[in-house]
């Protein structure tokens, strides 16, 4: 389910657990269970008999195993001559959140973070255990943790998001826009019906590898699958089916036969999509600095005023309206002023600073301008791609109709060229789809780095299994 505010993190509280502490494994338990809780601090350093154990058991050759929580506190010499490793760890791990509870008299206190929406319920699971959970004040200078609960479409694309960093905490979930424009960008550049229908269905094999050595990529079927159909839905506009074979019509134009056109629409597919993310950068910018932030900062509205100023601009001067020029190089000049008073503010007073600020002023416009022509590489890949299809297409046409051998080397070319060129497409594309997200995109969208929620979590075992 997505967040009760569409693409806002959930709201985090400071709390505290407090247990008595006859009860405190049952607490901990209980906590694991819920996986709702992150405790501040950093666990304290592994000791006592249960990492002897899990030591003694590697030192036999026993593999690593994954914690395990037991309800009831275990025998150690028990579980190691069975040689439960994972309820060994699982112990191990319980200790070391026991020894960063806070003592106070006959009870015991943990800080830590929690989803407000998962309070209550904690609350009442653990009453049953005599525990207590207390929302506490949020010091000005520590941030909660960020937790995003994007809506189920674009879910499968969170990592895309978080191989380049965590948002901060008051930032806007970007993983939709993110599904959005990697599929948009990779179907640009992977336009054939034929590689795109491939793809999809490597995709779909791919789900059926719920066990085995490709269980853990198998939830990330969605990227190939919904980029596998944006390929095919371009190879349409393309006219593009393993190449030019005319087994698909054309439904727009031919990559080879008019670049120029596919490279106009490149470029403003690049300005809509730095639009959005310059819109997102804005509202993350007010919301984690207000009103200074967004204006001055460079992926905020000042950088917004130059991108749009430049693009009137350029408009007025192609259609040659002096008024379009006119209000395009007033926005972009007060965009300009904007940006430099903020570098200004942020290098301090004298010489040094404002040849400092003047030095990044003209980075930033230079970074502008690399950051669309950058989208060029959608038309380019497009057409290198077309080229690669219609290279393996023409030689093997030029082979068919020479008798039988002629014939077979056709088909044994075709599918040698197919293949390595939908193998080399496929990464490359996808290559550099992730590069535009990256380095055009994000660079707007994340106002700072911020560190994911991670609550303690923990198989338990139900008394009957133990």
């Amino acid at each position: 389910m997505p967040s009760a505010e569409f693409a806002l993190p959930v709201r985090m509280s400071r709390i505290a657990l407090v247990a008595p502490r006859a009860r405190l494994r049952e607490t901990l338990v209980e906590v694991a269970r819920q996986e709702c809780v992150e405790f501040a601090g950093v666990p304290s350093a592994p000791e006592g008999e249960a990492v002897e154990a899990v030591r003694r058991l590697a030192r036999d050759g026993g593999p690593a195993a994954t914690p395990v929580l037991a309800v009831q506190a275990p025998e150690i010499e028990q579980l190691e001559r069975a040689g439960r490793g994972d309820l060994l760890a699982g112990e191990v791990e319980l200790e070391r959140r026991a020894g960063m509870a806070l003592d106070h008299g006959s009870f015991a206190a943990w800080v830590g973070w929690a989803p407000l929406d998962r309070i209550e319920p904690l609350n009442e699971r653990l009453a049953t255990v005599g525990a207590a959970v207390v929302a506490l004040p949020a010091p000005a200078w520590v941030e909660p943790p960020t937790l995003f609960r994007p809506a189920t479409v674009a879910r499968p694309f969170t990592p895309l998001v978080s191989t380049y960093g965590t948002a901060r905490y008051r930032d806007i979930d970007p993983t939709l826009f993110t599904a959005a424009s990697f599929v948009l960008m990779f179907g640009m550049m992977f336009g054939d019906v034929g590689h795109g229908l491939l793809l999809a269905g490597l995709a779909l094999v791919l789900r059926s590898f719920a066990r085995g050595p490709l269980a853990g990529l198998a939830r990330f079927w969605p990227i190939p699958f919904a980029a596998g159909l944006a390929g095919a839905g371009f190879g349409l506009l393309y006219g593009e089916c393993f190449g030019p074979t005319g087994l698909v019509p054309r439904l727009w134009l031919d990559p080879l036969d008019r670049p120029i056109p596919l490279l106009l629409v490149a470029v403003g597919t690049g300005a809509a999509l730095l639009t959005v993310g310059y819109v997102l950068g804005i509202l993350n910018r007010w919301r984690a600095g207000g009103l200074g932030a967004a204006l001055f900062d460079q992926s905020g509205i000042s950088g917004f005023a130059i991108f749009v100023g430049a693009g009137v601009l350029a408009g007025g001067i192609y259609w040659r309206q002096l008024a379009a020029e006119i209000a395009g190089a007033a926005l972009a000049g007060a965009g300009t002023l904007l940006l430099g008073a903020g570098l200004i503010l942020l290098a301090g007073r004298g010489g040094t600073a404002l040849f400092q600020a003047g030095i990044e002023l003209f980075d930033a416009l230079i970074r502008l301008a690399s950051n669309l022509i950058s989208f060029t590489r959608l038309a380019a890949f497009g057409l290198m791609h077309a080229a690669l299809g219609s290279v393996v297409f023409s030689a093997a046409r030029s082979l068919w109709g020479d008798g039988v051998a002629g014939g077979l080397a056709a088909v044994v070319v075709f599918a040698v060229g197919t293949t390595l060129a939908f193998a080399l497409e496929t990464l490359v594309t996808a290559v550099q789809a992730l590069r535009l997200e990256y380095y055009e995109l994000f660079s707007r969208v994340f106002s700072g780095e911020g560190h994911a929620f991670a609550p303690w979590a923990l198989p338990v075992l139900s008394i009957e299994e133990e």
